[in-house]
């Protein structure tokens, strides 16, 4: 269970890293943050669903 805990802060990082970017219209980096952001954070969500919280044996 702790690689999706691990892609989930990843997914909460690339959120930061959008606002930063948008701030600083920074586009490019806007694209990248909200792909990361939606790869990452789609895989936690679904893991997490998949498996449960806490993961069951």
């Amino acid at each position: 269970m702790g690689l999706p805990i691990i892609f989930a802060l990843v997914a909460v990082l690339a959120a930061f890293g959008a606002v930063s970017a948008l701030k600083n219209k920074n586009f490019l980096g806007l694209v990248f943050a909200v792909g990361t952001l939606a790869v990452f954070g789609w895989f936690s969500v679904m893991t997490i669903i998949n498996s449960g919280y806490p993961a069951v044996h």
